[in-house]
């Protein structure tokens, strides 16, 4: 038989067992709760790329609002003329010795184009020389027994007779003429340029007005913009001017309105417009070009790029980059240029919504929320892109 001590101390060591396992279930189940927060923070985006929320700072492109005048355009196209295009003819009739020139190459003025045999010329020079030298003998000839017997010379009146009576003056003109179509004989460019065409070769024979070569000034260049009817009284003579080509058209070129020609086609009801450019950079005559007028400006606006308004809720918005987020803030738009809208005060409150110099996001917006955590990696700005050469 047990005794009565063993059977209590038998229980109490069986007591003992069942609590100490209910206490080790629970501390792990308390354990495995405090170690949830570590684990799911280990899972989650680093606190350095995102707000207190663990949200990601989400990369855009800004650009700047600015006070400036806007300038507001007419959309038209040109033809590219240059200042000077001459074609040169034979002013004197002749045997070419030598073409010192081919097409396409760059000629500075005076440079020598075209030469014709001198011989012929250097021949009428001299036979001219001899008939003035014969003629100026005749000439002193005439007056000399006079003067010798009166002690006088003769008086204008009779010298122009003796003049003319020995045959000088015509031959002095014929001297003149034997020289100059002598300087004729050498054909220089009149101006700096390139040569378009050369129309003769060695050996050819010329005959006066024949065609012998066309030289074009390549580095003053004008556009000659149409301007229709309706839209003339907008444009005025002294206004900025934007011109593009095909053959570069990411680099516009800077020109001024130089003038406004007074007749109005009427085919094609418009007039023309003079561009004159400061840099013609890949610009020939001939080429067509897309051209900006400077039309009305409106002067002290506020200014954003047209790339950051969008539209939500019907109405248009642009979100202000402020301590790395995003605020959406609700603007009234007035006239644009097509790159850079004025901002009207807003009705209820007579203040503009946006300041000179706050940066907006012009890329990477389309989707962003209101006070979203955005990082900038391009910085961009309207005015920026349209000054670029």
């Amino acid at each position: 038989m047990i005794s009565l001590s063993y059977e209590r101390t038998l229980w109490s060591a069986l007591v003992g067992v069942v609590v100490a396992v209910l206490v080790a279930a629970g501390g792990c189940r308390t354990a495995d709760r405090s170690r949830a927060p570590s684990d799911a923070s280990a899972d989650g985006p680093p606190a350095s790329v995102g707000d207190s929320a663990g949200r990601i700072a989400l990369p855009v492109s800004i650009g700047h609002v600015r006070d400036g005048d806007l300038v507001l355009h007419v959309i038209t196209t040109g033809q590219v003329h240059p200042e000077a295009l001459v074609p040169l003819r034979a002013e004197v009739a002749g045997t070419v010795q030598q073409v010192a020139v081919q097409p396409g190459q760059r000629v500075a003025v005076g440079a020598v184009l075209v030469s014709l045999d001198p011989y012929p010329f250097d021949l009428a020079e001299r036979e001219a020389q001899v008939r003035a030298d014969e003629a100026e003998q005749r000439y002193r000839e005439g007056f000399m027994p006079e003067s010798l017997v009166t002690g006088r010379g003769p008086s204008p009146e009779q010298r122009r007779a003796l003049l003319i009576r020995a045959g000088l003056t015509g031959a002095r003109l014929h001297l003149e003429r034997a020289r100059y179509e002598r300087a004729r004989a050498t054909v220089r460019s009149p101006l700096s340029g390139v040569v378009q065409a050369v129309a003769v070769a060695d050996g050819e024979k010329l005959a006066p007005g024949q065609a012998i070569a066309t030289v074009v000034d390549t580095r003053r260049l004008r556009v000659e913009a149409q301007v229709l009817e309706h839209d003339l009284p907008l444009v005025r003579a002294g206004g900025d001017a934007l011109v593009t080509s095909a053959g570069d058209p990411g680099r516009p070129l800077r020109g001024r309105i130089d003038a406004l020609l007074p007749m109005v086609d009427s085919l094609t009801r418009a007039g023309r417009a003079i561009v004159r450019l400061t840099h013609v950079g890949t610009l020939r005559p001939g080429m067509d070009a897309d051209v900006q007028l400077e039309a009305t400006r409106l002067r002290h606006r506020r200014l954003v790029p047209a790339r950051a308004v969008i539209e939500r809720d019907g109405r248009p918005l642009v979100f202000v980059v402020k301590d790395g987020r995003a605020q959406g803030t609700y603007i009234v738009p007035g006239r644009s240029n097509g790159s850079d809208p004025e901002v009207l005060p807003d009705s209820s409150t007579g203040e503009i919504p946006v300041r000179a110099g706050d940066a907006v996001i012009v890329d990477g917006h389309l989707t962003i929320t209101h006070d979203a955590p955005v990082k900038a990696v391009q910085a961009a700005s309207s005015s920026a892109r349209r000054a670029r050469p």
